[in-house]
């Protein structure tokens, strides 16, 4: 029999992907800093070997540990807005801002190994007024 990794299916964006244990993906853009640890609470399924545990949506208690890498840009993709017959033409370009996410360990719902980790939250900076 060969080794068996253990994966997982997690929602973020509002895309599924399938991750596993040192992977690279790219998400859509998630605020943050290189080096960085991302938890990812939406975890839809987990899977090892012959076991399969699949949420309700979600499976409650499950994280997925990463690190954020980096912000990159996608391809560009280009709209063309055309009408004939009156001189209707529109070109514009975008690209979409994607991070880079390094998977870092997937961690079941009970399973005992945990970690504490800090929440990144990004607040406004809080602006004093002077005493004008």
């Amino acid at each position: 029999m060969g080794v068996t990794t253990i994966y997982a299916l997690i929602e973020t964006g509002g895309k599924q992907y399938k991750v596993e244990a040192g992977q690279v993906i790219d998400v859509d853009r998630i605020s943050g800093k290189a080096g960085e640890p991302v938890e990812l609470n939406k975890v839809l399924l987990i899977a090892d070997g012959d076991r399969t545990v699949v949420g309700t949506p979600t499976i409650e208690g499950a994280k997925v540990f990463a690190t954020y890498k980096e912000e990159i840009k996608g391809d560009k993709v280009i709209v063309f807005h055309y009408k004939a017959k009156v001189r209707h033409r529109n070109k514009t370009g975008h690209r979409q801002i994607y991070t880079k996410l390094e998977i870092d360990k997937i961690v079941e719902a009970g399973s005992g190994t945990e970690e504490a980790t800090k929440k990144v939250r990004l607040r406004k900076k809080e602006v004093t007024e002077s005493g004008t």
